[in-house]
């Protein structure tokens, strides 16, 4: 790959392009996406440009310019979290009809969870987290699931650093987050109150996958007043269920 003057490559500027869109933020102007990319406004626009002529990105009426259905094409054929998705929606759905709010499947990717498809409801409790989101690994449920049955040494990375606090009930202390791993570890949940939200409580199981790993987590979002102990087993279940579905999706 060709490289520019500072030494980074046309594809490094490309991916900080593409990383500029979110859930939150779908179309952007060129100053815009140059100023959040760190790129020249005129590298930028030419770069954009190409990105439209394969339709991975898309130029709105006024200008803006969005994500391109292209884009999401490849990413759907080729998504790793596909054969997941489709094995766990049943069990996904049925856990939604119990609880009624929002129900969530996610994995760990690097040192974060990503969240790869959710289930919700009109008037649900307040829930941050979107399909394709991240959040770190000791901030939520579906997080200290993943970490608690991550490799030793994801965990020290993640003990060796610091840990952002979102409200008074964030685990921000390492000592603290090794025994919640630990418990983790041995009860096979987590129950997080108000750790990302102070109104929701978080409750996540893993869904084993080959040499009792964790392949993902399942979890459901709240509302505090909930008895989230009560969950447990209905998520246990749904996650039995799914690994069984993924076993079976691998042998053929």
């Amino acid at each position: 790959m060709p490289r520019v003057a500072t030494g980074e490559s046309v594809l490094t500027r490309v991916v900080r392009i593409i990383e500029v869109f979110t859930a939150s933020r779908r179309s952007w102007t060129i100053t815009e996406i140059a100023r959040a990319a760190d790129l020249p406004i005129a590298t930028t626009s030419r770069l954009v440009a190409e990105l439209v002529g394969h339709g991975l990105l898309a130029r709105e009426a006024d200008g803006r310019v969005s994500v391109g259905m292209r884009l999401w094409e490849l990413a759907q054929r080729a998504s790793p979290a596909l054969s997941l998705r489709e094995a766990a929606m049943p069990f996904l759905e049925d856990v939604h009809h119990v609880v009624g709010h929002h129900v969530q499947l996610s994995v760990l990717d690097g040192d974060e969870v990503l969240f790869v498809e959710r289930l919700s409801a009109p008037g649900a409790v307040i829930n941050y987290t979107d399909i394709a989101g991240r959040l770190p690994l000791h901030a939520s449920s579906s997080g200290l699931v993943l970490l608690a049955h991550s490799p030793p040494a994801v965990r020290q990375r993640i003990l060796g650093r610091p840990l952002r606090r979102y409200t008074g009930n964030t685990i921000a202390d390492p000592d603290s987050l090794r025994r919640v791993l630990a418990a983790a570890r041995r009860s096979g949940h987590v129950i997080a109150e108000g750790h990302i939200h102070a109104e929701a409580t978080g409750v996540a199981v893993p869904i084993r996958g080959s040499e009792d790993t964790a392949a993902a987590a399942l979890s459901v979002i709240v509302p505090r007043e909930t008895d989230a102990f009560a969950l447990v087993p209905v998520l246990r279940t749904a996650a039995r269920a799914i690994s069984r579905a993924l076993d079976r999706s691998s042998i053929h």
